[in-house]
């Protein structure tokens, strides 16, 4: 990759990044629980953007489809069993702010020794990868290695994407089903 197109992406990363930090401060200040789940959608969609100029599109179409997508669907449906606006607190929401801040650092803190985007020395690039390259055929006979991971190991994750989803569904159907939801007290 050229030095000029590392640049553009870099560019467009922080741009992305700043409607990021931009959608949820005004997710944050609004009262209007539609413009909220708006710009929920808005949020998912600027994040497939970060995850396709991270190479992980199939991430990005999962982002877009499931959080842009189903998650804006879902929250509008709620939406119309609930006032349009939220309610004023009348406290200060110190403990979740406390409880942000604390999770926020401890993520930092867990990533600060990985390695690089793309570092050729990374740990990944000389253990797990060339295992997969040189067992892809004795093991599961798939020729094509990169068939062989989807169809084999990510074949795990991708069961495991779709449990949560539909436990998720099964939770929202519950609650409406309930009477619990949609009650004004």
């Amino acid at each position: 990759m050229t030095e000029s197109a590392i640049q553009y992406i870099f560019v467009v990363d922080i741009f992305l990044f700043g409607m990021l930090a931009i959608t949820a401060f005004a997710i944050l200040r609004l009262r209007s629980l539609f413009a909220v789940v708006a710009l929920s959608g808005v949020y998912s969609l600027l994040t497939a953007g970060l995850f396709v100029t991270l190479d992980a599109v199939d991430v990005a179409f999962t982002e877009a489809a499931v959080g842009a997508g189903v998650s804006t669907i879902l929250m509008l449906g709620a939406l119309s069993l609930t006032s349009r606006r939220e309610k004023v607190p009348t406290h200060t929401p110190l403990l979740p702010l406390a409880i942000v801040f604390i999770t926020g650092g401890a993520v930092i803190y867990g990533t600060v020794d990985i390695p690089n985007f793309g570092d050729p020395n990374a740990p990944i690039h000389h253990r797990v990868a060339p295992e997969y390259i040189q067992e892809s055929d004795s093991i599961f006979h798939i020729p094509n290695v990169v068939t062989n991971i989807l169809a084999s190991y990510r074949s795990y994750d991708t069961l495991g994407e779709t449990v949560v989803i539909f436990t998720a569904g099964v939770a929202v159907i519950t609650l409406l089903g309930s009477g619990l939801v949609g009650r004004e007290k």
